[in-house]
């Protein structure tokens, strides 16, 4: 199992969690209603992953430390949203114009030692 998939391999129960972060259960229950967080269900119990704990970490710090409220929240998640979103085109792109540019390049050289033979 790689790295990846450790990290989204659902762990803690709702309960330890809560204790984890100093939070209700019923905050957690309503992040999760609200679609700011999205625990995996086993035998109907949530279980929250090192990624879920990473993302919740990032919404008790922007609620505790900066006092966004929830309609903040909705907005910053989104905006999080659209720009991880965003990151992966970019990186689809890149990988595209690499490959492009190495194209080009091979073409060229082949230009430039063998003449234009098209």
């Amino acid at each position: 199992m790689s790295k990846r998939d450790d990290s989204s391999r659902p762990l803690y129960v709702i309960s330890v969690v809560a204790e984890m972060f100093d939070l209700h259960p019923q905050t957690l229950r309503l992040y999760e209603r609200e679609g700011f967080i999205a625990p995996a269900r086993q035998n109907n119990q949530r279980k929250y992953s090192d990624e879920d704990l990473k993302q919740l970490e990032f919404i008790v710090d922007l609620t505790r430390k900066l006092g966004v409220n929830k309609a903040g929240l909705e907005i910053i998640m989104d905006m999080r949203g659209r720009l991880d979103a965003m990151r992966k085109e970019m990186e689809g792109i890149m990988d595209y114009l690499e490959e492009d540019t190495k194209r080009h390049f091979q073409n060229r050289l082949q230009e430039i030692f063998y003449g234009d033979r098209r």
